[in-house]
């Protein structure tokens, strides 16, 4: 029995048969939990697609209540697909932060359209308002390709031969989130009052035979496929048309155990048990349900039919009397029988064809002695008609008590009155939409926390090459930036060196390289490799998903350009008043520029003009704090200045002749007065006697 346990990354050892034992008693108790709830849906479910097995020519007259209603509430609660918004949770000048919000934004948008997102949440929607309730279940998918290791026939570096039966290296080609509507039908939990209390959720999904090879192995196939079709009772007719040939399977997810499990319905051995193929922070890989009406005991809702259902089954009796009662308004024409001559001629009187017609009655004495036009009766059907009327005003108030029920009202279903004024309608329609708001809310959560989750699956499983492929945004590595910084100190260094050759020669500066805009644009650009390192780390994730407000319901038309004007109106109104400021006090730019940032990220039609913003308002703040260049003088008076400095250097010039004249004449006299104190000097020790 060693062979047959499966052990897990964690060490948790796992026996099939007893796993699967105890999961089948598992799945039966849900859905004997459920059972009520799942016939109930059931019959609601026909009356909605007009299935009820009495389709007798009587029973067929029904008022179509449920459908007329789930039509109006289908467009109001949801109308379009959402549109995902991925904001940094504080707004703050973080490049890395902002471009990794781009990026996961537009991959959020992609994966919606793959996944037909507007499809599977139309699908929910209906669920949601027949049965109360609806999900969906994600999944991640790669699809892998060989790596390209050369030629086989090279041999291996090491000389020795490859390991017989080695699996080759492969690489991820492609990868996509996945989102699968799950019908109200294929989906269980373990019971229990609140969602957080939860332990356990399932969906049945039926699979072919090819299907759980491929994916479980042919034992597992061939041991379990045959007793799995053969348990499934109970179905209808075209429940076995669609299920032919495929068995039902149930995946599994744990979470107090942390782990999966894969069963065939009603097989005692599991297919598979394994680790949580996504690490989610949730652990589930569904949404909460989209839940209608539901206590505060368990998590069994009560769908909206079954509160106005004796209602509805009133209106469809009198529905039935009203046409039974109708097929009675035919005229019905009495006269007397056994004169030959009088009765042909009442009888082509009254013949359906004849609109306008003359008929001649040969005993007209024998006619008028029976009473001439008296001798026609006709049926009384003024008391059916009022029979009618009765039943049609009945079933009216029954429709309104409906409408008063179900919080339909009149502005919903466009009935208004042409005396009302805008703002009576705009009143009615704000307090007639009061109803079905938390129904648009719990849709809105419901489409949040998809998009959420796959927003989770995409920064935790997708490669570098698929964001940037996706999204469009092309980042450099932090191997090519490097590479470009090392490019870049070489161009200085070999810049500085001609400029100190060039300073020892003499000559001038030569002047110093510039890189091309696009790599100056990416060196100024955080590299993919700190994106997915901020993605990939859930204790740094600095943003929020989350769907634009109303994105889910029929908006108005002029809403979008509504936002772009008022975003466009804010910015030129703070740019004039900003202008002025700035011209008197450009102190005070950097913390206009500051300003106009805040509340530009505060629109959703800024976020794409943040980054401009940014580095304008970046050049703007450093031009203001920058020194002020001293103005220049016009052509007239730059000759002033040349004609008074040319003056000033001859006036300069002459004062400096004058000194060195000055000096000279200086100079000669104090030679000449030199000359004459050593000749005096002389004659004086000339004229001293000599001594013996």
């Amino acid at each position: 029995m060693e062979d047959e346990t499966t052990v897990l990354e964690d060490g948790q050892r796992f026996d099939p048969a007893k796993v699967g034992a105890h999961w089948q008693q598992e799945l039966e108790r849900a859905q004997r939990y459920f059972k009520s709830w799942h016939d109930r849906c059931v019959k609601i479910e026909k009356i909605y697609l007009d299935q009820q097995s009495d389709q007798t020519s009587a029973a067929k007259r029904r008022f179509p209540m449920l459908w007329a209603n789930t039509a109006v509430l289908q467009p109001a609660v949801y109308a379009r697909v959402p549109q995902p918004v991925v904001e940094r949770r504080f707004k703050d000048a973080q490049p890395i932060a902002r471009i990794a919000s781009e990026i996961v934004e537009r991959n959020l948008s992609y994966t919606g359209d793959e996944a037909d997102l507007d499809s599977i949440l139309r699908a929910v929607r209906d669920d949601f308002l027949l049965c109360a309730r609806g999900t969906v279940w994600l999944r991640y998918e790669a699809d892998f390709e060989p790596l390209d290791m050369g030629s086989p026939s090279d041999p291996p570096a090491d000389g020795l031969p490859d390991a017989i039966g080695a699996a080759p290296l492969e690489a991820i080609a492609d990868e996509r989130v996945c989102i699968d509507y799950v019908h109200w039908s294929d989906f269980l939990h373990s019971p229990a009052r609140r969602w957080k209390d939860v332990t356990w959720v399932a969906r049945r999904v039926p699979m072919t035979g090819e299907e759980m090879e491929k994916r479980f192995g042919r034992d597992a196939v061939a041991s379990q496929a045959a007793e799995a079709a053969g348990a499934r009772k109970g179905e209808s007719q075209a429940e076995r048309a669609e299920n032919e040939g495929k068995t039902h399977v149930w995946e599994i997810w744990c979470k107090s155990e942390n782990y999966t499990v894969w069963i065939a319905d009603g097989v005692a051995v599991a297919l598979e048990v394994s680790e949580p193929p996504l690490d989610l922070t949730h652990f589930w890989p569904c949404p909460r349900p989209a839940y209608g009406t539901m206590s505060t005991s368990s998590l069994i809702p009560v769908p909206d039919y079954v509160y106005y259902q004796q209602q509805c089954e009133e209106i469809d009796l009198l529905t039935r009397r009203i046409n039974k009662l109708t097929d009675q308004l035919r005229l019905k024409v009495f006269y007397p029988s056994g004169d030959g001559a009088v009765s042909p001629a009442i009888e082509k009187a009254m013949r359906p064809e004849n609109d306008m017609v003359m008929v001649p009655i040969p005993e007209w004495a024998a006619f008028t002695e029976k009473g001439g036009s008296k001798a026609v009766v006709t049926l009384p059907i003024d008391e059916v008609q009022k029979v009618i009327v009765a039943c049609m005003a009945a079933r009216k108030q029954l429709i309104e008590d409906v409408y008063q029920i179900t919080g339909i009202s009149d502005i919903v279903r466009g009935d208004t009155q042409a005396s009302e004024t805008a703002t009576a309608q705009r009143i009615k329609s704000q307090w007639g939409s009061i109803r079905i708001r938390d129904r648009q809310a719990e849709l809105a959560r419901f489409a949040r926390d998809i998009i959420r989750l796959a927003g989770e699956i995409i920064c935790d499983q997708f490669q570098p090459e698929t964001l940037m492929l996706v999204s469009g945004i092309k980042l450099p590595t932090m191997a090519e930036k490097q590479q470009l910084q090392v490019q870049m100190q070489q161009i200085e260094m070999a810049a500085g060196q001609a400029a100190m050759r060039a300073q020892q020669m003499g000559q001038p500066a030569p002047r110093a390289p510039e890189l091309p805009p696009q790599l100056q644009q990416l060196l100024g650009q955080p590299t993919i490799d700190e994106v997915v390192q901020l993605l990939r780390n859930d204790s740094i994730r600095g943003f929020q998903i989350d769907i634009e407000t109303d994105s889910t319901i029929e908006p108005d038309e002029d809403a979008e350009k509504q936002r772009r004007m008022e975003f466009v109106q804010m910015v030129g109104g703070f740019m004039q008043q900003a202008g002025a400021m700035a011209q008197q006090n450009p102190m005070l730019v950097p913390v206009m520029v500051e300003t106009l940032l805040f509340a530009a990220r505060g629109f959703r039609a800024g976020r794409q003009l943040e980054s401009t913003l940014e580095q304008v308002g970046a050049q703007l703040s450093e031009a203001a704090t920058a020194p002020r260049p001293e103005p220049q003088p016009s052509p007239v008076e730059m000759l002033k200045l040349k004609t008074a400095e040319v003056k000033a250097g001859a006036e300069q010039r002459k004062a400096e002749l004058g000194v060195a004249e000055a000096e000279i004449e200086h100079r000669a006299v104090v030679e000449q007065a030199r000359s004459e104190a050593a000749a005096h000097a002389l004659q004086q020790l000339q004229a001293q006697p000599a001594y013996p």
